[in-house]
């Protein structure tokens, strides 16, 4: 039987007897849990032992301060940058609206024979369709995989999670941010010419760079996430990510050619969203002339 740690009145600064080594790419809410299990005390206990005042798994994976991440990397005997790595924190604000609540995907590296198996980083990353340990295409977790109708766009699309993962997790965009490309393309659309029967939530602005696109989600009769939660099912997100790659490429002149797809408040907002857009580039240009002279 492990010895439980204890909860003497500042023990929570105290490292544990047992620490067991984390998974590579492992949440830090799966690692929490795994210790857990092995001092036979709820998941949530364990946390309130090292953190008091975190009051959920979720919050130790998204929200820990720098105090905080030392504190639990003391208790846990490994580097605070290796333990912050385990997190969302590093996540730019940007990407933070395509991590989901809840596992999405998995690889079949994934599987093995740890008990309880360990919940990985790159199963909650909306923007990702390859496996970020073996490269692998990812499967929708949970059930069947659905052939993805959007394979002829898998050039573009390892490209746009490229772009997407390297603003999230290092900081790195060229001209504009693509996690903000994402939230644009969703946005929805006005066709010419208008159909017979036109249904407002099958056409979003993504359908005019990925044409296929309109006829998938008429047939699926799926009304596609918001700007808000860009996340797509794992089916069709090679086409958001394709999409993301191709504006990318074009440059600022695609975006104003996509808000002639739009109209009233929906345009107003796209116009906004670009204006922005080209106000932080001309901002960003005119900082790295300056730099250069």
């Amino acid at each position: 039987m492990p010895r439980q740690p204890s909860h003497d009145a500042g023990t929570s600064s105290r490292q544990l007897p047992v620490i067991l080594a984390p998974h590579a790419d492992e949440l830090l809410s799966s690692w929490i849990s795994r210790h857990a299990s092995f001092y036979a005390i709820p998941p949530l206990g364990m946390l309130r032992h090292c953190l008091p005042e975190v009051s959920s798994l979720r919050s130790a994976d998204r929200n820990l301060t720098a105090t905080q991440v030392t504190r639990l990397a003391g208790i846990f005997s490994t580097e605070p940058a290796t333990l912050r790595r385990m997190t969302f924190s590093n996540v730019a604000p940007a990407s933070r609206r395509l991590i989901a609540a809840r596992p999405l995907q998995s690889c079949a590296c994934h599987s093995g024979d740890h008990e309880p198996r360990p919940l990985l980083r790159s199963q909650f990353l909306g923007w990702r369709i390859t496996c970020p340990l073996c490269g692998d295409l990812l499967e929708r977790a949970g059930g069947h995989d659905r052939p993805s109708p959007f394979d002829r766009y898998k050039g573009a699309a390892l490209i746009g999670e490229r772009l997407l993962d390297d603003e999230a997790e290092r900081g790195i965009r060229t001209w504009t941010s693509p996690a903000e490309i994402a939230r644009l393309l969703l946005m929805r659309r006005v066709p010419r010419p208008l159909p017979r029967e036109y249904e407002p939530w099958r056409f979003r602005v993504l359908g005019t760079i990925i044409p296929d696109l309109d006829g998938v989600v008429a047939t699926e009769r799926r009304n596609l996430p918001t700007p808000a939660s860009p996340i797509l099912p794992l089916h069709l997100r090679p086409a958001l990510l394709a999409g993301v790659a191709i504006v990318e490429r074009a440059g600022p002149e695609m975006l104003k050619m996509l808000r002639a797809k739009m109209m009233g408040q929906n345009q107003a907002r796209f116009s906004s969203a670009i204006d922005e857009i080209m106000t932080h580039t001309c901002r960003s240009v005119a900082s790295s002339q300056l730099q250069l002279i």
